[in-house]
């Protein structure tokens, strides 16, 4: 079967389910889940892997202006493309929350390459 290229990994945040074991996410969750990691890890947090991550972190403190959102956009593009070999990003775009102005929504449109079926995730990311 080609989803299960997809892989098999535990959801985030780890959970385990009635039996007492842990939660796994499974093909198409799994990428979500895979995409939701890259962005929410800030380069250099792993130790052992220094370079895994985005640079969207190094932005918590910049303003909330056009700059600093297509340099985001211009970050999540570039981690998912690097670390992330199971899709391909068709489009990212970012807009600042209306209801908080603290907030700026990753939008990610993505298509995942063995099934071509095509999703998208939102991530909200908070500045300042």
């Amino acid at each position: 079967m080609e989803v299960d290229f997809l892989g098999v990994g535990w959801t985030l945040p780890v959970e385990r389910n009635a039996q007492g074991q842990i939660e796994m996410a499974r093909y198409e969750n799994a990428v979500s889940n895979s995409i939701w990691m890259i962005l929410s890890t800030a380069k250099g947090e792993r130790i052992m892997r220094p370079d895994f991550g985005c640079d969207i972190h190094e932005k918590v403190f910049a303003p909330n202006s056009l700059g600093t959102i297509g340099q985001i956009v211009s970050d999540v593009k570039d981690a998912l493309i690097e670390w992330e070999p199971r899709i391909d990003v068709l489009d990212v775009d970012a807009i600042p929350d209306p209801s908080q102005p603290n907030v700026i929504l990753i939008q990610i449109n993505y298509q995942i390459r063995t099934t071509n079926n095509i999703f998208n995730l939102v991530y909200p990311f908070y500045i300042q």
